[in-house]
């Protein structure tokens, strides 16, 4: 015989009574922070409440008919029948043993690829401070490069076309190409499995052989690079110091060379398309 249950102590009934109050007082509060939203989004004192609401009656009536015209159902067809298609494919893919690779592939990933991805996170994010600030400054040069992309893609298009015609009338020497192809690959096929499966070995006996030493030729390549640490400090701030010291040299003579290009466009241009007044004498002299 079943034996009936204890009723509940008088702190109990206290707690659970208290529990429900505040839960309540939370709810309540919750609807009256939507309401004033409501209110305060759909105020028809300044008349822009029965405006919004007009437009979301609009809209939802465009949407509504366009979703009941035929190309809307179609693809709505088109995406349920896809998804049921993957819903039926996938459940058998993700048991099947070739996927078992995969899973231990992607695992093995996940598992090496987090330290290095948490090693390079600070140089990845100056990085992209970097890139945003390049982009930034060369702002100005993408009108003209969209430009000439957009003339190297007019200037494609000719040829592109050419090539499709060409190729839909050689459709049937493509297939007799691919058909040759085959046949001639086909037969070589296994003696590539076998070939490559005896390089794989010995390329796998080199690197065995190969890695003790190249071990050894890094560490004594690190030792010396600490060792003459110094001095390719030392010779880096040479080279930077006679950077320093050329470039004042290096711009007066852009700035010369850019005087000189300006009168020489300048006489250029009077002599290919002079004046119409040519009493008019323009002298241009060069600064030292």
């Amino acid at each position: 015989m079943a034996t009936i249950p204890s009723l509940p102590s008088r702190d109990e009934m206290l707690r659970m009574a208290r529990s429900t109050t505040d839960i309540t007082g939370q709810l309540l509060d919750t609807a009256g922070n939507i309401t004033r939203i409501a209110i305060n989004t759909f105020d028809p004192r300044d008349g822009s409440g029965a405006e919004v609401l007009r437009v979301l009656r609009e809209t939802t009536a465009e949407l509504a008919e366009a979703s009941a015209s035929p190309q809307a159902q179609e693809a709505f067809y088109r995406i349920v029948d896809t998804l049921t298609r993957l819903g039926t494919s996938g459940a058998p893919l993700a048991v099947h043993p070739v996927s078992e690779p995969v899973q231990a592939l992607l695992t093995a990933l996940s598992d090496s690829l987090l330290p290095v991805l948490d090693a390079v996170e600070p140089a990845v994010q100056e990085f992209t401070t970097a890139l945003g600030d390049f982009v930034e400054a060369t702002s100005p040069l993408l009108p003209a490069a969209a430009g000439l992309a957009a003339g190297l893609l007019l200037a494609l298009t000719p040829l592109i076309r050419a090539a499709t015609e060409v190729l839909h009338e050689s459709t049937p020497e493509l297939r007799r190409a691919a058909d040759a192809l085959t046949s001639a690959l086909a037969p070589l096929m296994p003696l590539q499995v076998a070939l490559a499966e005896r390089a794989a070995a010995a390329g796998a006996g080199l690197v065995r052989a190969t890695l003790p030493p190249l071990a050894d030729l890094t560490e004594a390549a690190a030792a010396t690079t600490k060792a003459a640490r110094p001095v390719l400090i030392a010779g880096e701030e040479l080279l930077v110091s006679a950077l320093e010291a050329v470039q004042p040299l290096l711009l007066a003579g852009a700035s010369r060379a850019g005087r000189v290009a300006r009168v020489t466009a300048v006489r250029v241009t009077a002599a290919v398309s002079p004046a119409a007044d040519r009493g008019v004498v323009v002298a241009v002299a060069v600064g030292g």
